[in-house]
């Protein structure tokens, strides 16, 4: 289970401090959306989210088939087109003892990521609850 924590900064109108694990990162929008651009917008995560995780699985593959990659570098852009939302990826694979046939599948693998196969997957649930550490007699 992954779990974060976000919280207002207050740098900007909407920045937020984001805590995952270890790690910690600031968000925010752009100046042209009402932020000061201080951190990556949400977009801007969950586009990053999907090519962290193409270019992670590419490599998990190729080191479990032994096959020689040397590089991999995966572009994404996300734009809006009416409703529906556009995910465009390009993944570059480098190493020069890579056969034609070793590059397909890995560009098929590319397109099977956990993290795409959510994005696309029907079934996705969000559920929206009150926060859990307060007591009930204490809510508002």
């Amino acid at each position: 289970m992954t779990k974060v924590r976000i919280y207002e900064t207050h740098a900007s109108t909407y920045s937020v401090a984001i805590e995952v694990g270890a790690h910690s990162l600031i968000g925010d929008e752009p100046a042209d959306k009402g932020g000061l651009d201080l951190g990556p917008s949400p977009y801007d995560l969950l586009t990053s989210a999907l090519g962290e995780c193409t270019a992670m699985t590419v490599r998990w593959y190729a080191r479990s088939q032994g096959w020689p990659v040397d590089q991999i570098e995966v572009r994404v852009a996300h734009e809006k087109r009416g409703r529906q939302d556009v995910f465009t990826k390009s993944v570059h694979i480098t190493g020069d003892l890579l056969t034609d046939e070793q590059r397909l599948k890995l560009i098929e693998v590319a397109s099977k990521c956990p993290v795409q196969r959510t994005l696309l997957a029907s079934d996705t649930a969000i559920e929206t609850v009150p926060d859990i550490d307060i007591p009930a007699q204490n809510r508002a």
